[in-house]
């Protein structure tokens, strides 16, 4: 097999070996890295490839925690959201106000011609856009189904010719038991539990169409190698009959430049009252059937979730939430997305058949929950290198971070929650003090904490140079620095979007890093990010990436530094060409009966 030697400006990430010239390559392996003599020496009989020559490599970038289905359905509405996007197709622009808003959504359902046609948009935030309820999307249609999903994926409203189309009554609200707590019927309002167990599969069938899937899906897949992505994961992965196929075809298609891999979920089985035994057995017939190839299960890890939702202020806080004066707001509370003495039962009993714990939580009395369930856990049931997850980190206080490094926990935290939010909640919910240290990222790290970033797609742009430039700036929509104490440097942050993130799902040994014997897979920057001005890091682009040994370019035309074409309301994507997906399609359509069977 013949050896391909790159030479470039090669950041390994490689404490021994930070800064090499050359790497060599046989097959999908690295098999030399450091000066060109050393590597040529090392090599021997070789070609030598310069197409990187005067670029920057460096391993190839991770996002440790998004969600697939969620970001092509969400990215595959009308996006009007509190940020741009920007898409391979089209980059879709704020809108700030409740005004703006609305008048996006109306030219959304204006363009449409089919009268029955559901109107779905995604990204919308109080905060930003004003109220929204039922009464108020009726004055864009009567007769058209409309749903919003909020910005968080945690919420949905509907107008009342939605409620209609889906047949939804008091009655079966009523009957919901402790979920009608979370639905607003009057005012068309489902959020956590009342939106992901009782109107998510009600309104499934019109809102993840086959097309919409597949479309959505290809989106995700040129998307996340605009930005330079070469690996993912998706945490608590529930598979409804074809789902897996559907991942298959798409995501497992030799031209996609990025693997995948899914974490098991706890919370699904606990909602639908699956006793602790069963759901052990089905997570490890899971793993057993799907542990292999490009996309897979990863073996003996497992998603837990305790409070609710950051974006939405839904998370679980020790101090009051504050209105608009700043002062305690009696009806504004947190919400348990799996009720305390649930999660104890359940974090026990996995934990106790070895598995390692990936767990959402935002609020700091979450973590709380958390720390005292982690370290119950270690005192009943001792274990050396349980790498249990803290994900999102949104919310915490200084001693927790201390509580999480004598654990023995890692974090992986999601650095756009200052940039984007720190604003809106220091007006509102947090307070100022609160919401600039949101994301403690420099205080993981100096207490020797492994930290890595995600994006949480679509919560935040999957985009790891982005995420990069977040931790190191912490520059806030207004332009202000939130938290500047909490910024880490560029080293850290590269560190985070690789080998911290490979760490973090025990795939060190194989990615992350640009070592002998590691996957290479690299991605390709026009600048390097630990020499350019930290202001700057957002400026970098993806000019491709090196997949298991593979040259990918970014398609031309596309760029992660937003050169797409900007429009301010695109209700439907241009048309995708799935003729290379056709599987796919019937697959999804499989998908969408199964659901509306159920």
């Amino acid at each position: 097999m013949t050896i391909t030697v790159y030479r470039s400006t090669i950041k390994t990430v490689d404490p021994d070996n930070p800064n090499a010239e050359a790497v060599a390559v046989e097959g999908d392996r690295i098999v030399a890295v450091g000066s060109y003599a050393d590597v040529a020496a090392a090599a021997g009989d070789h070609v030598v490839d310069d197409r990187f020559a005067d670029n920057v490599l460096v391993p190839g970038l991770i996002d440790q925690h998004l969600h697939p289905v969620l970001g092509a359905s969400a990215l595959s509405t009308e996006v009007i959201a509190t940020e741009d996007w920007v898409l391979p197709d089209v980059t879709y622009r704020a809108a700030y106000s409740h005004e703006e808003y609305l008048e996006r959504l109306a030219a959304a359902e204006a363009e449409l011609d089919d009268p029955d046609e559901w109107l779905f948009s995604w990204g919308y935030h109080q905060l930003w856009h004003g109220e929204l309820d039922r009464d108020i999307l009726d004055t864009i249609s009567t007769s058209r189904p409309i749903g919003v999903w909020q910005r968080s994926c945690h919420e949905f409203f509907v107008n009342s010719a939605a409620i209609d189309a889906l047949g939804v009554t008091a009655e079966q609200v009523a009957d919901a038991g402790e979920l009608a707590a979370t639905i607003d019927l009057p005012r068309g309002r489902f959020w956590e539990r009342g939106f992901m167990t009782f109107l998510l599969g009600r309104i499934s069938p019109v809102f993840l169409t086959a097309d919409r899937l597949v479309s959505g899906l290809e989106q995700v897949v040129t998307y996340l190698h605009q930005n330079g992505v070469t690996a993912i994961n998706e945490p608590g992965a529930q598979l409804q009959p074809g789902l897996w196929d559907l991942y298959q075809a798409i995501l497992g298609d030799d031209a996609t430049p990025f693997s995948s891999t899914f974490l098991v979920d706890a919370r699904g089985p606990a909602d639908f009252g699956v006793p602790v035994d069963e759901a052990l057995a089905s997570a490890r017939q899971l793993i057993d059937e799907h542990n292999e190839g490009k996309v897979r299960f990863l073996p003996g890890q497992v998603k837990l979730f305790a409070d609710g939702a950051i974006i939405s202020q839904l998370m679980q806080m020790r101090e009051p939430y504050l209105d608009a004066e700043m002062k305690p707001n009696p009806h504004h509370h947190g919400e348990w997305l799996m009720e305390p003495d649930v999660f104890e039962e359940r974090a026990k009993a996995y934990w106790d058949a070895g598995y390692q714990l990936h767990v959402h939580v935002n609020g700091d009395a979450g973590l709380d929950l958390v720390l005292d369930t982690l370290e119950r856990r270690l005192d009943e049931n001792p274990r050396d290198d349980h790498r249990t997850v803290i994900v999102h980190f949104a919310n915490s206080v200084p001693e927790q971070v201390d509580r999480i490094a004598r654990l023995g926990a890692i974090v992986s935290s999601n650095p756009y929650y200052p940039v984007g939010f720190a604003d809106k909640y220091s007006e509102w919910g947090l307070g100022p003090e609160r919401a600039d240290v949101m994301a403690r990222n420099r205080s993981v790290i100096d207490r020797g904490v492994p930290l890595s970033f995600h994006s949480d797609l679509p919560m935040g742009r999957s985009d790891p140079i982005g995420m990069m430039h977040c931790g190191v700036n912490r520059i806030t929509q207004s332009g202000r620095i939130a938290g500047p104490e909490e910024r880490i440097d560029a080293e850290a942050a590269l560190r985070a979007v690789t080998i911290e993130a490979a760490y973090s799902w025990r795939r060190e040994h194989e990615l992350g890093s640009i070592e002998v014997g590691k996957f290479a897979t690299f991605t390709v920057l026009d600048a390097d990010p630990l020499a350019v001005d930290p202001l700057t890091i957002d400026e970098i682009d993806v000019l491709g990436v090196v997949f298991e040994g593979r040259w990918m370019p970014v398609p031309d035309g596309l760029s992660r530094t937003g050169q797409s074409t900007p429009r301010a309301s695109v209700t439907r994507l241009p048309g995708h060409d799935h003729h290379e997906h056709g599987c796919a399609c019937e697959v999804a359509a499989t998908i969408v009966e199964h659901l509306r069977s159920a």
